[in-house]
């Protein structure tokens, strides 16, 4: 035991200091994407990937910018506020889209009439993807976002997991990493359409990908 502790910490002094060296992730976990701001109250941030290797994180990609919501970062993000939530998140196990399967290895499910995304703090599904019939008003109400609706920012998007497991009312909901309209977001991340296409098609789920974001203050 003595000496496999000699030989982690070893690794852990060798591996080059990056925004995604002090981040912690579950051992599992071999891929990872930061989103890096300078401050809090921006709507700019840094996206880079990275990938483990032999315990250190190893750039693979970008960085790209990325906007964030409208009214910058909190780590005490509500419903509605404009705010793209600070901490480390999973990627979710379903990527949805207006546009065919872009490659994805992700299971992955094209948007249609009736797909919604359940905003409503008072729904008993609250922060979770629903299908309804198409033409049929949801039983939740709120901010909720019908999908097929919004082909320019969800021509493909992958799941934040903020707020989920456990899910917390008001705590905010539908934060995706999605495709850019030229402006902030109201809580999301979002990338230039090809660069969201290749982050997502890099995202392996057997690698527990995660999703760090915050100031480089936080992160670091």
């Amino acid at each position: 035991m003595l000496a496999f502790a000699v030989l982690t910490a070893a690794v852990a002094v060798a591996c080059p200091p990056s925004v995604a060296s002090a981040i912690e992730a579950p051992a599992g976990s071999r891929q990872l994407i930061t989103v890096e701001a300078k401050v809090e109250r921006t709507t700019f941030a840094q996206l880079t990937t990275w990938r483990r290797v032999h315990g250190c994180w190893v750039k693979a990609g970008g960085p790209y910018v990325a906007r964030l919501g409208k009214n910058g970062l909190s780590p005490n993000r509500r419903e509605g506020d404009g705010t793209t939530p600070t901490g480390s998140f999973a990627i979710g196990q379903t990527m949805y889209g207006n546009d065919p399967n872009p490659g994805v290895r992700f299971r992955y499910r094209r948007l249609r009439c009736g797909d919604w995304w359940d905003e409503d703090p008072t729904s008993p599904t609250y922060n979770s993807f629903r299908h309804v019939a198409c033409g049929t008003a949801p039983p939740f109400a709120g901010g909720s976002e019908g999908m097929w609706q919004q082909p320019r920012p969800y021509p493909f998007l992958a799941v934040v997991e903020y707020n989920m497991r456990p899910v917390v009312p008001g705590r905010g909901s539908g934060i995706f990493l999605h495709a850019q309209t030229g402006g902030p977001t109201i809580g999301c991340v979002s990338l230039r359409r090809t660069e969201l296409q290749a982050v997502l098609r890099w995202l392996r789920p057997a690698a527990a990908p995660r999703i760090a974001i915050g100031t480089s203050r936080q992160l670091r």
